[in-house]
């Protein structure tokens, strides 16, 4: 035998919710998408630039201590077609080869170690004294320098200064990352 508990209208409990708590939810939702969008837009640039300048600075390093291993110079040059040194900026690539001949340049035949390919964001590399070629002696030494040389990476289309990045290279072949406003570093 069953019974059957009558419960008053008024106490039964529906599923679901209010049109108010909808309403509220939203609004905190909206509020956080606020807040984080500038932040993640940020730390996505950051890293983005980061992530450049310190792909430059490697190679810039490995150019440095295979000039040591090797015994010869290395050169590490602006190359728009992963080949030759080209006279273009640094965004669009670069490469570090072998100069047994000593003249700067990558040569036909020369062993080319790394290849950077240009870059696919519109960020830009701008060099202090129109900087295209460094090349490391077999002591680690960048030749041809009178002194620091600076490589500016800014952002692009609208360059903020609090992203900027510099690699400064100086005549002993010691390589710095500086932030803007740090050395240098504009």
């Amino acid at each position: 035998m069953e019974i059957a508990l009558k419960v008053h209208p008024s106490e039964q409990r529906s599923s679901g919710f209010t049109m108010l708590e909808l309403v509220i939810v939203i609004a905190i939702v909206g509020v956080l998408i606020a807040l984080g969008v500038p932040s993640f837009k940020y730390v996505t640039t950051a890293n983005r630039i980061a992530s450049e300048v310190n792909g430059l600075m490697g190679d810039m390093q490995f150019a440095r201590a295979e000039a040591i291993k090797e015994g010869q110079t290395v050169v590490v040059c602006v190359s728009s077609n992963g080949t030759s040194c080209t006279n273009s900026p640094w965004n669009n690539g670069w490469i570090v080869c072998s100069d047994p001949a000593n003249d700067s340049s990558c040569d036909a035949g020369v062993p080319i170690y790394r290849v950077q390919k240009p870059f696919t964001s519109t960020d830009t590399f701008v060099a202090g004294g129109n900087t295209d070629v460094l090349t490391f002696n077999r002591d680690g030494f960048a030749v041809g320098l009178a002194g620091a040389v600076t490589i500016a990476l800014h952002n692009a289309p609208v360059a903020v200064t609090a992203y900027t990045r510099c690699l400064a290279i100086s005549a002993v072949g010691t390589l710095v990352v500086q932030a803007s406003g740090t050395g240098a570093c504009l």
